[in-house]
């Protein structure tokens, strides 16, 4: 599916799907462009629609002392530079109606947390600032009520929307991804991205810290291709066992082009 009136995003034509990728959080201010040049690169090379990614702040850790990021007009402007050297599109998270409003004047994407996929009030103010949206579907949400989050941010004129599918609780400290629910909320006329790393977290463990299961990244792409997703989420990393924020579940970096070509070919056969 094409993402009608969304600048900057080449090869934006249907043919292949989109990626969404780059590290959890911006954790300082060399790291995030040395890892979007290199994604911008390879897709480049490949001709696929690429998406930067990175959160200014992570407001949900279960531990007070997890790294939150580098400070809030700090982390934006990164994603604003980021933006315009590259010509490429940046997405980031926001938490509050305030951080829509002000993350909306760096970036192109607005992304609502699963947690908060039902917080009407952020769904609206995100909706107002024009920009997209992308809404994360919650781990205790069936693929079928996320039309109603999606009608939220319809509601105030703003039909530039996604929805993302990263897993579903399953047990307190794992999580299960239900392909069922791509053709669900593809019906709602809306592209629909899997998130393979996210959807690989081990959540509620004991050190306060969420583990993961960065070996089936492969295992779960691949099956969303399969299954038709119009854009691929993937967080990664130069090092994830030195970064700051869900390293546990990160791709490593110089793994990502290889995915991707096998991606690419299981979506030239489906």
């Amino acid at each position: 599916m094409i993402l009608n009136n969304l600048n900057n995003l080449k090869y934006n034509n249907g043919e292949n799907f989109f990626l969404i990728a780059g590290p959890c959080v911006i954790e300082n201010e060399e790291a995030p462009f040395e890892i979007a040049e290199k994604i911008y690169s390879i897709c480049e090379k490949l001709q696929l629609p690429f998406i930067f990614k990175a959160s200014y702040r992570k407001a949900n850790r279960s531990s007070i002392n997890s790294f939150t990021g580098i400070g809030d007009e700090k982390g934006l402007e990164i994603l604003s530079q980021i933006r315009r050297q590259l010509q490429i599109p940046v997405i980031t998270d926001i938490h509050t109606e305030q951080e829509a409003e002000l993350a909306a004047q760096y970036v192109d994407i607005l992304q609502i947390p699963a947690f908060l996929c039902r917080q009407t009030s952020l769904l609206l103010a995100a909706g107002k600032t024009g920009k997209y949206v992308n809404i994360k579907k919650g781990q205790f949400v069936s693929p079928e009520s996320m039309q109603f989050a999606l009608h939220k941010v319809r509601s105030v004129d703003n039909e530039n929307v996604m929805l993302t599918e990263r897993g579903t609780m399953f047990g307190y400290q794992d999580m299960v991804v239900d392909f069922r629910g791509v053709p669900i909320m593809q019906s709602f006329n809306v592209p629909v991205v899997l998130d393979c790393t996210h959807s690989l977290q081990q959540p509620n463990q004991s050190s306060g810290v969420t583990g993961g299961k960065p070996e089936l990244i492969e295992t779960i792409a691949k099956a969303g291709i399969a299954v038709g997703v119009d854009g691929i989420f993937i967080e990664t990393h130069p090092n994830p066992a030195e970064a700051k924020s869900d390293g546990a579940n990160m791709l490593r970096l110089d793994l990502l082009e290889e995915l991707l070509e096998k991606l690419l070919a299981i979506r030239r056969v489906i």
